[in-house]
């Protein structure tokens, strides 16, 4: 049966991106880490990845630009919700229990599996959404409930409408609960004091998606704390991670947006940012990894790009971690913090704790071609 609407949009911009980017399908799986037959699937429209991070890791590999990362996160969003949906005959997902979001009362997702049956990486990016901030009344509580899959095949809910909810609440309901003033002040800044973003000209909650002056002194702010970011005035997924960073270093919520409680913190805190660069990190992980060097680099390298602060949140609210995206499960089960994984050294460490238990890799099955990569072009030793 043909793909739905949301499926074939998003596959028509994938093959678009890999288009334009003259790469085959095997490049881009060396690039990637994800099977080369997976990758021709979702360009097909049979297939939906359960997570975002594949989806970024394909489009930068061919090059995309912020205005296309956007446009490519929002329509995979649509897509995967609509996956599942009756009638549209994609067969694209199979049925799983629901899980609560993290830090969203009462909303929960439905956590899919490929229809190859091979186990996407947990990381998704960026956040549940990317629509641009609105200023929004209180929030009044929502009614608890689980979304039963049987009620889904009933008709009674869709999963389109769950969609639409982490879409809207991913990046305004943290900050109106956790990063939102209790009172009507807005941080006791006015356009006179010279802070921008609690001036007039800047909405209450900067985010995802938007490109004006307030994202620019949002950059900048980053900038002059170290952090490796570009001035653009476009709150793309290099700034959404970087946002995010800051605040685990400033002890703040890590929703991914800028309200009160941040914006105060990008004037006053004595954060820095600065973190190793792909050179001393690939150093250090060939020193810890002495039985496997090649290969922990290629791991690092396929799931962060050898970013130290590199943060990809997934659709269930959970997020990944560091230069060896360390899941939230794998943090606890490590007793590690996410300040601690956004250290390169523990994170590092930490990879390799998990490496040893079985010795390899399984705790990345989506870099596995990346592995053999650099299996097959290590020096002799």
């Amino acid at each position: 049966m043909p793909a739905c609407p949301e499926t074939e949009r998003f596959a028509a911009l994938l093959r678009s991106l890999k288009n334009r980017s003259g790469l085959s399908y095997e490049a881009l799986a060396k690039k990637t880490g994800t099977a080369g037959s997976t990758l021709h699937r979702y360009c097909r429209g049979t297939s939906v990845p359960q997570d975002y991070g594949s989806v970024h890791r394909f489009a930068t590999a061919c090059g995309a630009t912020p205005d296309e990362l956007r446009t490519l996160h929002r329509q995979w969003a649509l897509a995967d919700a609509a996956r599942t949906e009756p009638g549209t005959g994609t067969g694209t997902g199979t049925e799983a229990d629901a899980d609560v979001v993290e830090g969203v009362e009462g909303v929960e997702v439905v956590d899919l599996v490929d229809s190859d049956g091979a186990e996407e990486p947990e990381a998704v990016e960026p956040g549940a959404a990317e629509p641009k901030a609105v200023e929004v009344g209180p929030v009044r509580p929502v009614r608890q409930g689980r979304f039963r899959l049987d009620q889904f095949r009933q008709g009674r809910f869709r999963v389109v409408v769950i969609g639409a909810v982490v879409l809207t609440l991913g990046v305004s309901a943290w900050a109106l609960t956790t990063d939102h003033p209790s009172s009507g002040s807005s941080g006791g800044g006015s356009t006179a004091d010279g802070r921008l973003l609690f001036s007039a000209a800047c909405q209450p909650v900067v985010a995802m998606g938007q490109h004006d002056t307030c994202v620019g002194e949002v950059q900048r702010l980053l900038h002059a704390k170290g952090a490796d970011i570009d001035v653009d005035s476009d709150f793309g997924p290099q700034t959404l991670r970087r946002v995010t960073a800051f605040q685990v270093y400033s002890g703040l919520q890590p929703n991914g947006v800028v309200g009160d409680a941040t914006k105060k913190a990008l004037y006053t805190s004595n954060v820095r940012m600065t973190v190793w660069p792909p050179a001393k990190v690939r150093q250090h992980i060939r020193a810890v990894f002495t039985d496997a060097p090649d290969a922990a680099v290629a791991i690092a390298d396929c799931q962060s790009f050898l970013d130290p602060l590199h943060i990809l949140p997934n659709t269930n609210g959970t997020r990944n971690w560091g230069l060896f995206q360390i899941s939230d499960l794998r943090l606890r089960e490590l007793g590690g913090t996410p300040r601690q994984a956004l250290d390169p050294e523990w994170n590092i460490r930490a990879a390799q704790r998990l490496w040893s238990k079985k010795r390899d890799f399984h705790d990345w099955p989506n870099c596995e071609r990346a592995v053999k990569g650099a299996a097959t072009t290590a020096p002799a030793r």
